[in-house]
C-alpha cells in the first residue's frame, strides 16, 4: 500500500524530515530514487535538458560504483545527489547499528548532506542516530507527491496524472531512474515536465 500524496498525520509523525519546500513561487522539486542506471539515467538527463530543469538523484551506492561515469553525469549537468543507502536497506527491518554503516558505505562514493530512506521507511532511532552522527547526510528528505510509477498496474499517463493532480509550489515529486520503474516513468516525466512548464513553474534542485 502507499500513498501519491503525503498526509499530515505522515508528516507529523517524522517532523524531522523535510516533506516539501514551501514556495508562494512557481518552483517543484522533481527527485529520482535507485540509480544510477544505464538507461534510465541518461535519458532522465536529457529530458531535465531539454526544460533546463534541475533535480535530486537519490543514488544507492552499489549503483554508483557501477555506473561511475553516470553518475558522473549527473554532477556535471549540475544536479543534485543524495544518499539512499548502500543496498537500498528497509529500515524497518533492519538494526539501527547496521543501517547507518550502510549509509556511511554510500558516503564513500556520495559526497551529498541528504538522504532518503528507501521505500520512505526509517526508525526514530536510526534519525536520531544519522542526526547526530557526525560526516553523514543530516538532512532527511521525504516527498510530497509520488508518482508510483514503480507500480506494474499502473501506466505511464496514470503516473503523469498522479503528479500533475497534488503537485503545488514546494511540492518534493518522486520518480525512479530504475529498471522497474522504466516503462512508466519514460512516459510519465516528459508529460510532467512540458505540462509545468507550459504553467510557467521552475523544476530545481534539494540542498
Amino acid at each position: 500500500m502507499y500513498l501519491i500524496k503525503t498526509p499530515f498525520w505522515l508528516r507529523a509523525f517524522y517532523p524531522k524530515c523535510i516533506w516539501n519546500i514551501p514556495s508562494k513561487e512557481k518552483v517543484i522539486y522533481l527527485s529520482f530514487d535507485d540509480g544510477p542506471h544505464p538507461e534510465a539515467t541518461p535519458f532522465v538527463l536529457a529530458e531535465l535538458k531539454k526544460y533546463n530543469a534541475k533535480a535530486t538523484f537519490f543514488c544507492i551506492g552499489n549503483n554508483v560504483l557501477k555506473h561511475p561515469n553516470i553518475y558522473e553525469s549527473i554532477l556535471i549537468e549540475g544536479h543534485a545527489v543524495g544518499n539512499h543507502t548502500y543496498d537500498h536497506l528497509n529500515g524497518w527491518n533492519t538494526p539501527a547499528n547496521i543501517y547507518i554503516d550502510n549509509i556511511k558505505d554510500a558516503t564513500n562514493l556520495i559526497d551529498s548532506n541528504l538522504f532518503r530512506p528507501p521505500y520512505g521507511r526509517i526508525t526514530q532511532k536510526q534519525i536520531r542516530q544519522l542526526k547526530s552522527a557526525p560526516h553523514l547526510p543530516n538532512k532527511i528528505i521525504m516527498w510530497d507527491v509520488l508518482s508510483a510509477d514503480f507500480d506494474k498496474t499502473l501506466s505511464g499517463e496514470d503516473c503523469a496524472r498522479n503528479v500533475i493532480k497534488h503537485t503545488q509550489p514546494g511540492s518534493i515529486i518522486v520518480f525512479h531512474d530504475s529498471q522497474k520503474a522504466w516503462d512508466r516513468m519514460s512516459i510519465a516525466l516528459p508529460m510532467v515536465l512540458d505540462y509545468f512548464s507550459k504553467r510557467g513553474y521552475r523544476f530545481e534542485s534539494i540542498f
